[in-house]
């Protein structure tokens, strides 16, 4: 098992950055109605208002480099904490940045229940 969901988590945060750098819009398919995203603090609940969200950052551009991800197995799917770096509008200095993802298993496929984003000062 630990293989199968070290595999998974890979592919599934593979294609969120991916997609996050490259068309927003599309990310609330991995989301229900009754997910959640804690974006900087603010709470945020719902496919929509999570799409709304994530479309309405304020930055042209964005691209995400993962530099650890861990993965754990949970009843009913997987959470996954990540952390790397993101480089907005091709800005020189780079942001810190954690994510955490609990995937909720749906027949052969998972969506993302739980969602909590914060960058990292310091």
């Amino acid at each position: 098992m630990a293989a199968d969901i070290v595999a998974i988590a890979k592919q599934f945060t593979d294609f969120y950055y991916s997609t996050f750098d490259t068309n927003r819009a599309s990310l609330g398919s991995l989301y229900r109605d009754t997910s959640m995203l804690t974006w900087e603090g603010q709470p945020i609940q719902g496919r929509d208002s999570i799409s709304e969200k994530l479309t309405s950052l304020p930055f042209a551009s964005v691209q995400h480099k993962v530099t650890t991800s861990d993965v754990q197995p949970i009843q009913n799917g997987i959470v996954v904490y990540v952390t790397g770096l993101l480089v907005v509008d091709d800005s020189t200095n780079p942001l810190q940045f954690g994510q955490v993802f609990n995937l909720t298993q749906e027949g052969d496929s998972f969506f993302i229940q739980n969602d909590i984003f914060r960058l990292n000062y310091g």
